[in-house]
């Protein structure tokens, strides 16, 4: 799994104009891609990494002050860009098999960790706004 993880003062998510998922106050912003050979070991580390990383005000994680996390599907972070100019999509996993590790992990940061998580919809047309704070943007691999 890969995500790119933003540190954010605010952020939302939309799907032909209506919100379906918001940042209430500062926190992470993440957008998760999956490949291929993930699995639960994948979303375990990578929803630690997300919870644990001390990368907000005062050497915080998202755990030591309750922040909230909007986490989007994002399976253009595996975009292979290495010949011509259009990008190849065969290292993301597909939709049927995305979908459950993008859930998992959200109900990870839920349950294993107590976040609030936010979500956007999966495989929709979204419209993704953010504050980013800093800037601190940090790229996890699992």
């Amino acid at each position: 799994m890969r995500a790119v993880v933003q540190r954010a003062l605010s952020g939302r998510v939309t799907v032909e104009g209506e919100e379906v998922g918001a940042l209430d106050g500062p926190g992470l912003v993440v957008l998760l891609g999956a490949t291929h050979g993930d699995g639960p070991g994948q979303v375990a580390t990578i929803a630690r990494k997300i919870a644990t990383l001390r990368i907000l005000r005062d050497e915080k994680a998202a755990v030591d002050v309750g922040a909230g996390v909007l986490l989007i599907s994002q399976f253009t972070l595996y975009a292979d860009t290495a010949k011509g100019r259009r990008p190849s999509w065969n290292q993301a996993a597909p939709g049927p098999v995305a979908q459950p590790l993008v859930d998992a992990v959200a109900e990870a940061l839920r349950c294993e960790h107590g976040l609030k998580v936010a979500t956007g919809r999966f495989g929709a047309d979204m419209q993704v706004e953010l504050v980013n704070d800093g800037p601190v943007t940090i790229l996890l691999e699992a």
